[in-house]
């Protein structure tokens, strides 16, 4: 049920011993046809064993020609407004929802020049960017959720264009490489250009993905073109090769943890 295309290629292999071909099959996952639909973001982490078990049929309609399908079909949720809440959970905010797990635990929110100007009832139920329910009234301008401590329960916030809001690059774990070929372009060069998103829904953005060795220790880091905006640790980077202009969709072709 994502919206996302999926789309593959036989691959010749020619064996040096037996100097035989065999053929594998690779599967490379597209944007979707509905751009405002789009999952690929969440789906970064599936490997070619699982690819090859998976079906997305609905990656080259619009939302409105689903609807039509369903009705056909006598669907009951062929009406249904679309959920912007939490998945399968519904219409809950990720504060109630984790309220019901989590105990509250007051603590103090911060400016940019560490004054103290609210209370807030537990770092870990606000997130990065966050805006609305911080519970800080007088403030002239609105102020956004700049970086969270939970440890100290502690939260920052930051006016629309203060610079902490924004950041150049991170450092990326547990990445995880669809087309094995961009591991090996990687390997060979150190780094490749994408295009990349942080967020659900951001526009993408140019970058530079960059591996490098330590120690034996390998690490990459994601170098941004230009300062981004709400970068969240835990969050996933996904990354994107392709036109954005062109109507076969972007490839997708991995990801990582910030």
């Amino acid at each position: 049920g994502h919206y996302v295309r999926i789309r593959n290629k036989e691959l010749g292999i020619k064996h040096k011993e037996s100097k035989k071909s065999s053929f594998i099959i690779h599967n490379s996952l597209f944007t979707a046809r509905d751009k405002n639909k789009d999952q690929s973001y969440f789906l970064w982490t599936l490997t070619q064993k699982q690819l090859k078990y998976c079906l997305f049929p609905i990656g080259d309609y619009l939302k409105p020609e689903v609807r039509v399908i369903a009705r056909k079909f006598g669907l009951l949720n062929a009406e249904k407004k679309d959920s912007q809440g939490i998945c399968f959970l519904g219409q809950v905010t990720l504060k109630d929802f984790l309220g019901k797990y989590l105990p509250k635990k007051k603590g103090l929110v911060l400016n940019t020049s560490g004054k103290i100007i609210g209370e807030h009832q537990g770092a870990h139920f606000y997130t990065i960017g966050q805006r609305n329910g911080l519970g800080i009234g007088g403030n002239e301008k609105p102020v956004y959720v700049a970086e969270k401590d939970v440890k100290e329960n502690a939260i920052l916030v930051a006016e629309e264009n203060d610079p902490t809001l924004y950041c150049k690059e991170i450092n990326l774990s547990n990445l995880n490489f669809i087309n094995p070929s961009i591991n090996s372009l990687i390997r060979a060069n150190g780094r490749i250009r994408v295009l990349a998103r942080v967020r659900y829904r951001q526009p993408l953005f140019r970058a530079i993905l960059v591996k490098s060795h330590k120690s034996k220790v390998i690490s990459y880091k994601l170098i941004f073109e230009k300062p981004q905006k709400f970068v969240a640790s835990g969050q996933s980077a996904v990354f994107y090769e392709g036109s954005p202009s062109t109507g076969s969709g972007l490839k997708m072709f991995g990801g990582g943890i910030i």
